[in-house]
């Protein structure tokens, strides 16, 4: 008679297969918690049950292609990011713990219902969890890749948050408007610093929505020459930006507007990681 496979047998066998592939054997307990939708303490309730063929069949094949370097996010197609599930295609960057941090910023930066602009969209995560924290807030987003603007149009949608969608380059589809607050995690990678990513990210992560020419700086020079034009008095411009960017992006903006206050802010780990331009 076959031998019953448990969930647990199937994790700590696909556990061994990430291992001996040089991928995170934390992997297999996230395509497991984050495809089926449990929690920690349900997937150890799961441990001792039978996996039919169809889901053994399913987990082995999505483990396979972690094995082959894809990222687990766009096995499954989704990703988790402050507290909500967004799609994610090959269109869109999986979004970052980073750029949580971001969100939470400008949270606490703002009380006051407004009118902000999430430029760089991608899968929407930064307009539509903003749009999710304050329904009155007024929220549109841009993307110059039509393709990401679907799947960000898609997530507003599964998530029920009204964001206005725009496809075009940087602020060219908002021209005439003007904004309490602007953020963009922009492309911000030096095309030097390929040989160091991760391969996963090179091979399968939108190559436009990561590196920027003039050392990563292209877009906040870009920013800096336009943002005054789309601000109201007193606005405010949020973006993410390289850990090692920080002075560099300050002196772009102080150079730009020099009675703005511009401040940079590190993440959780302490690296530079965020710039505030203050009108």
């Amino acid at each position: 008679m076959a031998k019953t496979t448990t969930i647990l047998m199937a994790l700590r066998a696909a556990e061994q297969q990430l291992a001996a592939a040089g991928q995170a054997t934390s992997v297999a307990q996230y395509l497991l918690q984050e495809g089926q939708g449990w929690s920690f303490t349900e997937l150890v309730q799961h441990y001792r049950e039978s996996a039919t063929p169809a889901f053994l069949a399913m987990y082995q094949a999505q483990v396979d292609r972690v094995c082959a370097g894809e990222p687990a996010q766009y096995v499954l197609g989704h990703a988790p990011f402050f507290g909500r599930e967004f799609q994610v295609t090959a269109a869109t960057l999986i979004p970052r713990q980073e750029t949580e941090e971001l969100v939470e910023w400008i949270l606490a930066s703002v009380t006051t219902p407004i009118s902000l602009l999430d430029v760089g969209t991608g899968s929407g995560a930064i307009a539509v969890s903003l749009k999710a924290e304050q329904p009155d807030w007024t929220v549109t987003a841009t993307d110059i890749s039509a393709a990401a603007v679907e799947v960000a149009r898609a997530n507003a949608q599964a998530l029920a948050t009204p964001v206005t969608f725009a496809v075009g380059d940087l602020l060219a589809p908002v021209s005439g408007q003007r904004f309490d607050v602007i953020v963009s995690n922009p492309p911000y990678i030096d095309h030097t610093e390929l040989p160091e990513m991760d391969e996963s990210v090179k091979r399968f992560e939108p190559q436009g929505a990561l590196f920027a020419a003039d050392h990563g700086l292209a877009f906040y020079r870009r920013f800096a020459a336009s943002i005054g034009d789309f601000l109201v008095p007193h606005g405010q411009f949020f973006a993410e930006i390289g850990y090692q960017q920080g002075p560099a992006v300050k002196a772009i903006f102080t150079a730009a507007y020099p009675q703005a206050t511009v401040t940079i802010k590190a993440d959780i780990n302490g690296h530079d990681r965020m710039v505030r331009v203050q009108l």
